[in-house]
C-alpha cells in the first residue's frame, strides 16, 4: 500500500503525543465536558491544542459540525469567541448547557427546590403520560410516569438557561432509565435490563453537573478578573 501514500506524507514522523494516551476519563470530562454522552465526540485536549497552535486570543473559531459543544467550551476557556452549528436539536441543547456558566448559588437553589418537588412523587401523583408507540417501546410504564413528572417540573421553571441545564441532565439519564441495551450505541432492547430509578438517577446526574458548573464558572470568573487587571 505504500505506493499509494502521498509522497508528502510518506516521510512524516508520527507524533504520538496527539493520541493523549495518558489521559483518563476524569481528564477528558472536566468542567462541563462530562454533562452528556455523545457519539464520536473528540476529547477536549485535542481542541485545546489546536486552538493554542493555530489561533490567538480574540480570534473567532467556527465549528460547522458542532456536536455537543466541545470546541465551544474550549474556545470560551481560552478566550476565543466561537460559533457552533449542528442539525441535531439535542446536540444544540447539550452545547448550550455546556457553554453557559450559571451562578452556583442560584442554580443550587433551583436544584434544591426542584429536588424537593420530585421527592413528593408517589403512585397517586397525577401525571400526563399518554400512550406513545416509540416511548412505550423503550420505557416501562412506571419509569415513563416518573420521567414525565421530572420533565413537567423542569418545564415549569422560568429561566431558560436553568431549564436547559436540567433538560440536558434529563436527556442524559434517559438511556439508563430505559430498556436500551446499556453498552450498545445502536437501538437494541434488553428485555432483562432493570432500568435505573429515574428520580434518583436524575438527582445524581444533576449533582455531578453542579460540580462541573461551579468549576467552569469559577475558572471563567478568574480569567475575566485576571484580564481586567492587566
Amino acid at each position: 500500500m505504500s505506493k499509494y501514500i502521498n509522497p508528502q506524507f510518506k516521510n512524516l514522523e508520527i507524533d504520538h503525543s496527539w493520541s493523549f494516551s495518558n489521559k483518563t476519563r476524569k481528564d477528558t470530562t472536566y468542567l462541563t465536558h462530562g454533562y452528556h454522552r455523545y457519539p464520536a465526540k473528540f476529547i477536549p485536549q485535542i481542541v485545546s491544542r489546536l486552538i493554542e497552535k493555530y489561533t490567538k486570543p480574540g480570534d473567532l473559531i467556527m465549528d460547522p459540525f458542532g456536536g455537543c459543544g466541545t470546541t465551544l467550551v474550549e474556545s470560551k476557556i481560552m478566550g476565543r469567541p466561537s460559533i457552533g452549528v449542528d442539525i441535531n436539536p439535542v446536540a444544540v441543547l447539550i452545547a448550550k448547557a455546556k457553554i453557559t456558566p450559571l451562578e452556583p448559588p442560584k442554580i443550587l437553589k433551583e436544584f434544591l427546590e426542584l429536588k424537593k418537588k420530585l421527592e413528593s412523587y408517589n403512585n397517586k401523583t397525577e401525571i400526563k403520560a399518554p400512550a406513545h408507540e416509540r416511548i412505550d417501546y423503550w420505557f416501562k410504564h412506571e419509569d415513563k410516569r416518573r420521567l414525565a413528572f421530572i420533565f413537567t417540573e423542569i418545564s415549569k421553571l422560568k429561566d431558560q438557561d436553568i431549564r436547559d441545564f436540567f433538560y440536558c441532565g434529563f436527556s442524559n439519564v434517559l438511556k439508563n432509565c430505559s430498556i436500551w441495551l446499556q453498552k450498545s450505541t445502536k437501538p437494541t432492547r434488553d428485555l432483562k435490563k432493570m432500568p435505573s430509578e429515574p428520580i434518583q438517577t436524575f438527582v445524581k446526574q444533576i449533582k455531578m453537573m453542579l460540580r462541573g458548573n461551579t468549576k467552569f464558572y469559577d475558572l471563567l470568573k478568574q480569567k475575566i478578573l485576571f484580564t481586567s487587571s492587566m
